[in-house]
């Protein structure tokens, strides 16, 4: 897994991010979703290290990156608080301007970077994610019956004794998915994080964290009419039910980014596994022109 690719654990003020990076040339940030880590990444970064730098971080919260105590406001998981651990990476590591990719949850603190340091993206591309209070304004039954999960994550402890009843049951560790991620040593990490206790309960922190701080901040954005400035790319998995749900997810990042480019990929929602060549092909194409 990551072959050539070095693992670290680096310090980055509040936290500690587990990080797997390699490659060389422009730096590109790669953020994965809920409930994977890193690792969710490995064919990907392979096919784009010979043209990127890539730097692979578990999220705070994730993986064996810290989990920080809860607070009475989530505040430890809100999306300000990932993408602030995001760039004191990469300046650590020094890269001051990259490239972000977010998945998913990852998502959320990719635009909260562009947000938060539009001085240092360079070029954002977002999968299968939209802001938080796009989803909230559009719940309707549908979301409600589709994103159940969302709405009982909010619960204090019943998702966490929920969840590790049987945490393989529930987060589905099959064959079917095993083969999907492609190597043992991906699964394993998977598997290790989905049975910990204190990352299941972390991971249930980054959705608490949604209706509230992250919402707030959303919509603080959206009355100041603070967008971001830097090219963004939207590929949303046309067999997952994202534009199902919201229609075209380009008509509602337009109102979030000045420059809005995107497509479907014919894969479900775990875009890095179930189609990695035509991601790859997608991200190096974006991110390998000219910013503007």
């Amino acid at each position: 897994m990551f072959d050539g690719f070095k693992l670290e654990f680096i310090d980055v003020g509040d936290v500690t991010l587990r990080v797997r990076h390699g490659g060389r040339g422009p730096a590109l940030l790669l953020l994965h979703g809920h409930p994977r880590t890193h690792a969710t990444w490995h064919r990907v970064a392979t096919l784009l290290d010979k043209r990127f730098t890539v730097e692979c971080p578990d999220l705070r919260g994730y993986g064996q990156s810290t989990k920080p105590a809860p607070q009475p406001d989530h505040a430890q998981a809100s999306k300000r608080a990932m993408a602030a651990d995001c760039a004191g990476l990469m300046e650590r590591l020094g890269h001051r301007q990259y490239g972000v990719v977010g998945h998913d949850r990852g998502g959320l603190v990719a635009l909260r970077l562009a947000l938060d340091v539009p001085d240092r993206v360079r070029r954002l591309a977002i999968l299968d994610s939209l802001p938080v209070v796009e989803h909230l304004e559009r719940c309707d039954d549908r979301f409600a019956s589709a994103w159940w999960h969302w709405f009982f994550f909010l619960q204090p402890d019943k998702p966490e004794r929920a969840i590790l009843a049987d945490p393989d049951a529930w987060y589905g560790s099959n064959d079917t998915k095993r083969a999907l991620m492609g190597c043992d040593d991906a699964w394993a990490d998977y598997l290790a994080a989905t049975r910990d206790p204190a990352t299941v309960r972390a991971m249930l922190e980054d959705y608490r964290a949604g209706p509230g701080i992250d919402r707030r901040l959303e919509t603080e954005d959206r009355a100041a009419g603070r967008v971001v400035r830097c090219p963004l790319l939207c590929l949303w998995s046309s067999r997952d039910d994202l534009a199902e749900l919201h229609g075209d997810p380009r008509a509602i990042w337009a109102t979030w980014a000045q420059d809005v480019r995107g497509a479907p990929v014919d894969c479900g929602h775990h875009m890095a596994e179930e189609a990695p060549d035509e991601l790859a092909g997608a991200l190096a194409g974006f991110f390998g022109s000219p910013t503007g």
